[in-house]
């Protein structure tokens, strides 16, 4: 894949931090998860298959391999992150738990919500995912010395009917 066809997919990026994922390619195809956006194990949800994005490599990792008993080391179910391509992976419809391609649609508010499309989707509005909603970095509460007082950011120094703080043009 050449770089342009990347970023036009990087662009058009529809799968969100917290919404329900299916993977449809590959060995681990039928395995759902919440995608995540961080590559911490200990912050995965507790679905058989944790999904992280990264956009900007066009990959998604998936955290569940089997790996055959060697010299000097065990067999078993590891998890351990592997690179699958974003085209491998579809969002889960909200009414019929089948993966569905996204679309986009404007309500009669003027609202742009996700909805589902494809053969067996329902049409429903996919929501956006209640994560999306909390801040990364918390606001900080405790004001720093280049903070403006809040006194001086309620002080009122324009009033246009007296015709305070107005401009000499």
């Amino acid at each position: 894949m050449g770089w342009k066809a990347a970023e036009k997919i990087i662009k058009h990026w529809k799968i969100l931090r917290g919404d329900n994922v299916m993977i449809i390619r590959g060995k681990d195809k039928g395995e759902t998860g919440s995608s995540s956006a961080s590559s911490d194990p200990k912050t995965a949800s507790s679905s058989r298959a944790r999904i992280c994005l990264f956009p900007a490599r066009i990959t998604v990792l998936v955290v569940k391999k089997h790996i055959k008993q060697g010299q000097g080391h065990e067999g078993g179910i590891f998890s351990i992150e592997a690179p699958l391509h974003v085209s491998n992976v579809q969002v889960l419809d909200p009414v019929t738990g089948r993966p569905c391609k996204i679309g986009y649609k404007y309500l009669e508010d003027g609202a742009k919500v996700r909805v589902s499309r494809g053969q067996e989707a329902s049409g429903a509005v996919i929501p956006r995912p209640e994560i999306l909603k909390e801040r990364r970095k918390p606001r900080p509460t405790i004001l720093g010395p280049k903070d403006t007082p809040m006194e001086l950011v309620l002080e009122k120094t324009y009033d246009a009917k007296a015709g305070i703080g107005m401009p000499d043009l």
